[in-house]
């Protein structure tokens, strides 16, 4: 029987993409795929995610690239145009599933706590969630185990009474592994129909 339903934030519920603000400051776009492919990577930005502090973060790159700093510096300077909107057809499932009344939801997020009050400042639903584990506050990250079960223990869930979304496979896969059923996110609309199949919708 399933009890709790389990989101990632990023690219399920909300857009965030680099590109956005990138573009502005790029007028070359292989370019801009190249700085955040090398300099300003995905993996850089996760140790963020994990608890390290921007400004820390940002000047590790300086000392590295210096003759990249003042794009380095945009990324957190200018992080809330990276920010897009909200993946409303996603939130509309969120909304069918919270007003059935039937399951405690919860969100597991990997991302900066220096960032993440942007994000509640700009989208209302963040508040409907009954708890929102962040991995900058609690200094770790999916997809280490740790940071799964800090949720399923702070809020008393049972991982086989559990559905985890997410759209990062790595993440789904970490999920399955602690007996959490999972889904690998791709669409709103396949979400929906295997919500459905598993007569959760």
């Amino acid at each position: 029987m399933i009890t709790t339903i389990i989101f990632d934030l990023g690219a399920v519920l909300i857009d965030w993409n680099p590109h956005y603000m990138y573009r502005k400051l790029f007028t070359d776009e292989e370019e801009m795929k190249n700085f955040l492919a090398t300099i300003c990577t995905s993996e850089w930005n996760e140790e963020q995610d994990a608890g390290r502090s921007l400004q820390e973060g940002t000047e590790i790159l300086v000392k590295q690239f210096p003759e990249h700093e003042t794009n380095i510096r945009a990324f957190y300077n200018r992080w809330h145009e990276m920010l897009g909107d909200a993946f409303w057809n996603t939130v509309e499932i969120f909304k069918a599933l919270k007003d059935s009344g039937k399951y405690k939801i919860y969100a597991l997020t990997n991302w900066s706590a220096e960032t993440f009050p942007v994000a509640v400042e700009r989208f209302e639903f963040l508040n409907w969630f009954d708890d929102i584990v962040v991995s900058g506050a609690e200094k770790m990250r999916k997809p280490a185990p740790e940071f799964y079960q800090l949720l399923l223990d702070r809020n008393n869930v049972k991982p086989e009474e559990a559905i985890f979304i997410d759209d990062n496979y790595r993440n789904v896969l970490a999920a399955e592994k602690l007996g959490i059923k999972s889904i690998h996110f791709t669409s709103a609309e396949a979400l929906k129909e295997k919500l459905v199949e598993l007569g959760v919708l």
